[in-house]
């Protein structure tokens, strides 16, 4: 099997844009790839974080990636910062990083131009090169991302040539794959900002541990776009095509079909029922969070952070041997 690897940071509200753009995506590729799937609590940190709220949401991560159906027999499912090997790489590709590499990612440029007078920190800067070195790590062959982070993903791929091509072969260059359809959910009020589980706004995103009638409510009030038709047109109807995608992913049906059926319906009929679905899919997805203790993903977690450290710590050994330290 091939191995892939992803990771979610455990900050914010997990929401519908992460579960359909990346969590369910993993639940099927575990069928066919070795899964590596980390909480990737250091890349957190570049942010201020209350360390008991931190604490708390790392488990909670774990928790939504078990209630999605990872299967911690089939793929590794661990807290990034129990694998310390991935900041000793993350260090050692950064002395091969150009600053202007890591000051051009778009999201490094978003993040500072938001924070007006106030300086930004290294570990902002630098998060690219950790997040290099969480794939590189594990012989990664396969990352699914979502278009945000595509750049980060060019860069990973970067490093582990320029490293290769200075020091010997050491690192497997990864493959991209990014979903086509539900890679980008965006804001229920906003369809030209992504669904952002940071939003200061609630109406703007569906947390996966929302009141499944909170949920409902909230599809209700959805911005829609003008005309009647229920179509998929990302140019003229963005907030219709947004829904259309979400109603897609949840009930399984492609949107060909969806707007078949709602052909002579108008948008409040469309919305009530996908209010209806999403309110069903996160009363079945809670009872499945609700299953696990937080003893029993603190021990998957434990177990997976080993699992992940003896692959670690072979590339690690190459990786200095070929360096010249060890």
């Amino acid at each position: 099997m091939k191995t892939l690897f992803s990771g979610i940071q455990p900050s914010g509200n997990l929401h519908l844009g992460n579960y359909i753009g990346a969590i369910s995506q993993w639940t099927e590729l575990q069928k066919n790839y070795h899964c590596i799937l980390s909480v990737v609590d250091y890349h957190a940190i570049t942010v201020k974080q209350e360390p008991k709220i931190l604490k708390e949401k790392i488990i909670e991560v774990a928790r939504i990636y078990l209630a999605s159906g990872i299967d911690p027999k089939k793929s590794i499912i661990f807290q990034q910062s129990d694998v310390s090997e991935h900041t000793e790489l993350g260090w050692i590709l950064s002395t091969i990083t150009k600053i202007p590499e890591l000051e051009k990612m778009t999201q490094y440029k978003d993040k500072t131009s938001n924070q007006g007078k106030e300086s930004p920190f290294a570990g902002l800067l630098n998060y690219p090169t950790l997040m290099a070195a969480d794939v590189l790590l594990y012989n990664t062959d396969v990352v699914p991302v979502g278009e945000d982070q595509t750049q980060h993903l060019e860069l990973t791929r970067i490093l582990a040539r320029r490293f290769n091509n200075d020091f010997g072969q050491t690192f497997k260059v990864p493959e991209t794959v990014v979903r086509k359809e539900g890679a980008r959910i965006m804001g229920l009020d906003d369809p030209s900002k992504k669904m952002s589980k940071s939003s200061k706004a609630p109406n703007s995103y569906i947390a996966l541990l929302d009141d499944p009638m909170v949920a409902h409510k909230k599809i209700k009030r959805a911005v829609t776009d003008s005309g009647k038709e229920v179509r998929y047109d990302i140019k003229n109807k963005p907030a219709i095509a947004n829904l259309l995608t979400i109603y897609s992913v949840l009930a399984k049906k492609s949107i060909k079909e969806l707007e078949v059926m709602y052909e002579n319906k108008n948008y409040g009929e469309f919305k009530e029922d996908l209010a209806n679905i999403v309110a069903n899919f996160l009363e079945d997805f809670q009872v499945k969070y609700k299953k696990y203790s937080d003893k029993e993903v603190r021990k998957i977690l434990d177990n997976g952070a080993k699992q992940a450290k003896k692959i670690a710590e072979k590339t690690i050994k190459l990786v200095k041997h070929n360096l010249g330290v060890n």
